[in-house]
């Protein structure tokens, strides 16, 4: 005879937590047997359970973040049930062992998390840059900091971490941590990938990630004008260290590389194809290639340090990103541009200047090295808002027009 196997879930409404809910207790159930799991670590208003459905009422995102975190563990215990169902070994005490994660190597998450970080260590420099290996030790810290700071608690067993938890995690993110969209976005893909990672290795049977959609905010890129450029190019500063930060930037909206780019250029980086010089290079960031052809302007700037900075190899004689930008603040200010001057806005600079002069966006996409062109597409939606702008001011000034017309 088959032996029936059931999953119950109630409230434990005599404990509160300081925000005033009650802990989602599991209770499961094979044939007359009955066993304890403790709690969900999912809390809820009392006055939002219904304990004739075991759920939490609404169709709030609350009431669907646990409900689907109820649903994903409740599912994870049947595929354990399943999984033994014929197996003489099959008892409540073995589906808790599996569930807790008792019978394997990792029963918490953290150390999977470390175990992933030591997993792509050896790939650094090779298809991993050292930015976005840094990124997954930021990624753990944060989470570490979370589960003390949410349940305090050191780390949060594998059959814990449900969709409540990401989404608890989401939310400590852009309020403790203070990160825009776009950050804490990349920040829950990175915590994704080592979830993945987990749930590829039978250590997850469940999906935190199931209802939880990402996605990235379309975000206008600050960049300069022509008029600007100029500007900044005719200004001649008697103060060494602005001049030199004024070429490097100019340099840059000519070329399109970014800061870390331009610090690591050495001329063998610079070759010659058929009579003309070009960069041959990979962005730091993604690896991806990125050629240009250098244009006459940033060969001017090359060959005015070339005598100063040549026995080191590098292009130019370059110092701090966090000093680059102040000094631009600097330059912004004694050129009359408004605008929060930073060097990765040469880069912007250099893809809308390209767009807007005809130049094809698979040709920028691969000059800049996006890894997508719809990275590159955001620099054509800045060009269309100034031609709109532009536009709007050509009807304020043919105003006469539409009276003529009637209009």
């Amino acid at each position: 005879m088959k032996t029936t196997f059931k999953v119950s879930y109630y409230l434990r409404s005599n404990y509160e937590n300081k925000e005033g809910k009650s802990p989602v207790m599991l209770r499961m159930y094979l044939g007359g047997e009955m066993a304890n799991l403790g709690s969900t670590k999912i809390f809820v208003d009392k006055s939002k359970w219904s304990n004739k459905t075991s759920r939490m009422i609404g169709r709030t995102a609350e009431a669907l973040s646990v409900n689907a975190s109820i649903d994903a563990l409740t599912t994870t215990l049947m595929q354990i049930y399943r999984k033994y169902e014929t197996s003489e070994s099959l008892s409540l005490d073995l589906i808790r062992s599996v569930f807790l994660g008792t019978d394997k190597e990792f029963t918490t998450f953290l150390p999977v998390f470390d175990k992933y970080i030591d997993s792509i260590t050896q790939q650094v420099g090779k298809t991993l840059t050292k930015g976005t290996f840094y990124k997954y030790k930021v990624v753990r810290q944060n989470f570490q900091s979370f589960l003390q700071a949410k349940y305090h608690r050191r780390d949060i067993g594998l059959s814990e971490l449900t969709s409540a938890v990401v989404q608890d995690f989401e939310l400590y993110l852009t309020s403790v941590v203070g990160g825009v969209h776009n950050t804490t976005t990349k920040k829950l893909r990175n915590l994704k990938t080592v979830v993945n990672y987990a749930r590829n290795r039978g250590l997850i049977m469940h999906d935190p990630f199931a209802n939880h959609k990402l996605h990235y905010e379309l975000v206008d890129r600050g960049y300069l004008t022509e008029e600007e450029v100029l500007r900044i190019m005719k200004k001649h500063f008697d103060i060494e260290r602005l001049e030199l930060v004024k070429n490097i930037f100019i340099f840059s909206c000519f070329t399109g590389l970014a800061y870390i780019d331009v610090y690591n250029l050495t001329y063998d980086k610079i070759v010659t194809v058929e009579d003309r010089q070009w960069l041959i290079t990979k962005r730091y960031k993604t690896s991806v290639d990125e050629n240009v052809m250098l244009l006459d302007i940033p060969l001017a700037i090359i060959r005015k340090y070339y005598d100063i900075n040549r026995k080191g190899g590098k292009v130019f004689p370059m110092m701090s990103n966090q000093r680059i930008n102040s000094y631009l603040k600097e330059i912004a200010d004694l050129c009359g541009i408004k605008k929060n001057l930073t060097f990765h806005m040469a880069r912007h600079t250099f893809a809308t200047m390209s767009i807007s002069k005809g130049v094809p966006m698979e040709s920028v996409s691969k000059m800049l090295g996006h890894t997508n062109i719809r990275i590159t597409q955001i620099y054509a939606r800045i060009t269309n808002k100034k031609v709109e702008h532009d536009m709007e001011q050509l009807a304020d000034k043919l105003g006469k027009f539409n009276k003529a017309m009637g209009i």
